[in-house]
């Protein structure tokens, strides 16, 4: 990418974006486009018409999107599936008719089949059954992929689609309703401490597997695949390593320093028993994660603990 371009980063409050914009202004570029959801609804066709048309970017990273944990994918199923094509439908297409030099697709790992096998290459697209529990956000994202595949193909547009991990970090969503795994337990256990609980609810067993990304390394990943990844196939960023979710609640558990015990409820869904990406291709690219899980939650909940400190039925 010329450092001199315009950069538009779709979504840049989220913790993705957010990441991604860090990284570009730590690299130089200065020209960077954004808009707040009040100020540019992705989902109306017109409006992201006339931005496109006003602002001409030349880079665009699409990391805006609806996203959520098991409760929230399997509650609200027809607003994740409508929003996010809605979104990814009319920032692909505007970029097409406005002379997008090169866009990023970010997607999802549960865009593979629920038992595909591990790790998760990605020839898998499409030759499985998907995880029931977030399949409307699955299947949009998968659309994203074929959506870029396809400008790619008919109008010859240099779309790239790439698919992270389960990711962490600054800027992470906190709320236990809405919440990924890893800043869920973070709060849990937080919240247990300053309150003196006695155990912390864990949903599920604790038997599936997850891996688990530093956004920034993520945003790290994805400026470096902008400049040396040009193909039509979709490209994975990971670590290539898991743990299972009750020794994920372990380490976090010993990172907050909460001393009382663990009590899995299994009544609650365990989702996909194991999500672990083949990251062959992206290694092959270049590219190697650098920020190790623990110590990465460790830097998370210093920021989290600073953030909201000793209260109480603190509002997340």
């Amino acid at each position: 990418m010329n450092k001199s371009g315009k950069v538009y980063v779709a979504g840049h409050r989220g913790m993705v974006g957010s990441a991604l914009v860090r990284k570009l202004k730590s690299l130089g570029f200065e020209n960077i486009v954004s808009r707040t959801s009040k100020e540019l609804d992705l989902t109306d066709q017109s409006q992201v018409a006339r931005f496109f048309e006003s602002e001409k970017p030349d880079y665009v990273f699409l990391a805006a999107a609806k996203v959520g944990g098991i409760y929230a994918n399997n509650t609200y199923r027809a607003d994740f599936i409508y929003e996010n094509l809605m979104i990814q439908n009319n920032v692909i297409h505007q970029s097409y008719v406005n002379g997008v030099e090169k866009l990023m697709f970010l997607g999802s790992s549960c865009i593979y089949p629920k038992m595909a096998p591990q790790p998760l290459k990605e020839d898998y697209l499409l030759t499985g059954k998907l995880e029931y529990t977030n399949e409307p956000y699955a299947i949009a994202k998968i659309a994203g992929i074929k959506m870029c595949e396809s400008y790619r193909l008919q109008y010859g547009c240099d779309y790239i689609s790439v698919m992270p991990t389960n990711l962490y970090g600054p800027n992470d969503n906190y709320d236990l309703d809405n919440s990924h795994v890893l800043p869920a337990l973070i709060r849990k256990f937080h919240e247990a401490k300053i309150n003196d609980q006695k155990e912390v609810t864990i949903w599920g067993t604790g038997s599936p597997k997850r891996e688990f990304l530093h956004v920034d390394d993520l945003a790290d990943a994805c400026v470096y695949l902008m400049g040396h990844y040009d193909e039509p196939e979709l490209i994975n960023i990971g670590t290539g390593e898991d743990l299972s979710i009750k020794d994920l609640a372990l380490m976090i558990k010993d990172v907050v320093g909460y001393n009382g015990d663990l009590k899995f409820d299994t009544s609650k869904p365990d989702g996909t028993p194991r999500k672990l990406m083949d990251v062959t291709k992206l290694h092959r690219c270049g590219w190697k994660h650098s920020i190790g899980l623990k110590s990465g939650i460790e830097s998370v909940y210093h920021g989290f603990a600073e953030r909201y400190g000793e209260m109480k039925g603190v509002e997340v």
